[in-house]
């Protein structure tokens, strides 16, 4: 996912446009961001018929489907990542933000994304909204001939006051880390004896908000964590530990077969996970949230995970058509259109920041994934001046939701049959065989299965670090 910096970080950039040392004669091609969308084509992209570029900053690609395992140590950190310098020098890599575009000048303006290293470099600014601000990078300019914008999208809050300063978000595997360390942490505090027996049950209420797939295959993660390894460490303390899911909907999972959501809630209450309906999370403080259906409800841990919201660098294009100000409209050759109704043949835009005009898809990694698909082929095929005729065309491969304790969901939209709509133990083997066949790179098909079987073996993960 992309992001931008806050305003204190839109100044003008220095009259330096980066170059690559690619010989003469290959268009640029700037990628913006190394999500399911940015990443997926910049691995089938010709890179001997493009001088290429990745804008981001981070250096890695999340595959995001096992950011839950990861965050209750059920996987080592490193399986779910890819780093984006793998294919260097073959490829030139700037991690940082972009915080504006210029479709008319073709220039990007970005800002490192990384600290200054040494103080004197860092620079001054008088923002007019935010005061004396401290910049600890000097901004560049980078020129594209061509650009792919898979900029990703942030977490939606809802504007609801104190989420963002108080609750743990799972986009990201530095989220994922944060998630484990307050576990333990929850866990190691609740064990001190100086705690009373509520100080320990408000310490050892973990609360989910949201509903979708993230929200319950971490509900579902942090119940085997509990029952599976935290039991065995603090038996005294796992019976004081309660897991609660919250949605504003009537029902979770609303993208499923209602069977299948009937099956996820009845094995969550069957397995004492609690869910919420119809409950309005109305502010959070420190170590509680206030809901409008129950009032203040405490916390040890609160995960927030309600959707999404746009990238800022989204809400400063102008120029452009845009979805619901949440995204850009592009052609079902996913090239943005301007206002004035013109197709940019220069610009495309995929992932969770885009949208297809009269035909909306879900902001799914497989959607992303298939657009990133589309694009290799578009690409390569102008660079061998042999561009493709047909508009990108999505194919559902179905949803899938780990469900606890070794069984997941699986639903597969307009088909009938065999496979179209599975639960328990088979389904769980179509989630995990379909994350290890979706898997990037062959060093993340063989540490898959190992840290899988380590687990199982000897345990999840513990430790706090």
């Amino acid at each position: 996912m992309l992001s931008t910096r806050h305003a204190a970080a839109r100044t003008k950039p220095l009259s330096r446009a980066f170059s690559s040392s690619i010989p003469r004669g290959r268009e640029r091609l700037v990628i913006l961001g190394s999500g399911w969308g940015g990443y997926t084509l910049l691995q089938g992209i010709d890179k001997r018929r493009w001088d290429v570029v990745v804008l981001s900053p981070t250096a890695y690609f999340n595959f995001t489907p096992l950011l839950a395992g990861c965050a209750v140590g059920t996987l080592e950190y490193r399986c779910a990542l890819e780093p984006v310098r793998k294919y260097s020098p073959r490829v030139t890599a700037y991690q940082a933000w972009c915080d504006k575009i210029d479709f008319k000048r073709r220039r990007l303006q970005c800002m490192p994304a990384t600290p200054a290293i040494w103080k004197h470099s860092a620079t001054e600014h008088v923002d007019p909204h935010l005061g004396l601000q401290t910049i600890e990078n000097a901004p560049f300019t980078l020129r594209y001939d061509k650009l792919v914008i898979a900029a990703g999208a942030y977490s939606q809050t809802f504007n609801v006051p104190g989420v963002k300063e108080n609750a743990h978000f799972l986009k990201d595997i530095r989220d994922a880390r944060k998630i484990h360390m307050r576990i333990i942490e929850c866990f190691e505090q609740a064990n001190q004896p100086t705690l009373s027996d509520i100080e320990r049950r408000n310490l050892l209420n973990f609360c989910i908000v949201g509903g979708g797939p993230t929200g319950v295959e971490f509900s579902a993660e942090l119940h085997d964590f509990l029952h599976s390894d935290l039991a065995r460490h603090y038996p005294a303390l796992a019976r004081l530990a309660k897991i609660n899911l919250y949605d504003v909907a009537p029902q979770i999972l609303s993208n499923f077969d209602l069977n299948l959501v009937q099956y996820t809630e009845k094995t969550f209450r069957r397995e004492g996970i609690s869910i919420w309906t119809n409950h309005h999370v109305t502010s959070v403080e420190a170590g509680k949230m206030f809901v409008e259906e129950q009032g203040e409800v405490p916390f040890g841990m609160l995960v927030w995970s309600t959707g999404l919201a746009p990238n800022p660098l989204i809400d400063d294009i102008q120029d452009v058509k845009k979805y619901k100000k949440l995204a850009l409209l592009t052609d079902d050759r996913l090239n943005i259109i301007h206002t004035d109704g013109t197709v940019n043949d220069a610009v495309w835009a995929i992932g969770d920041c885009s949208v297809i005009d009269g035909a909306p898809l879900p902001a799914t990694a497989q959607v992303a994934n298939q657009k990133g698909k589309y694009l290799v082929k578009a690409l390569n095929g102008i660079a061998r001046d042999q561009p493709i005729s047909k508009p990108f065309e999505f194919r559902s491969l179905g949803n899938l939701a780990y469900v606890g304790n070794w069984k997941a969901i699986y639903d597969r939209p307009g088909a009938e049959g065999f496979l179209s709509r599975e639960s328990g133990r088979l389904a769980w083997l179509l989630w995990r065989s379909a994350y290890f066949t979706r898997t990037l790179s062959i060093r993340n098909r063989i540490l898959l299965p190992f840290y899988w079987f380590f687990n199982w073996i000897f345990g999840r993960d513990l430790s706090r670090f």
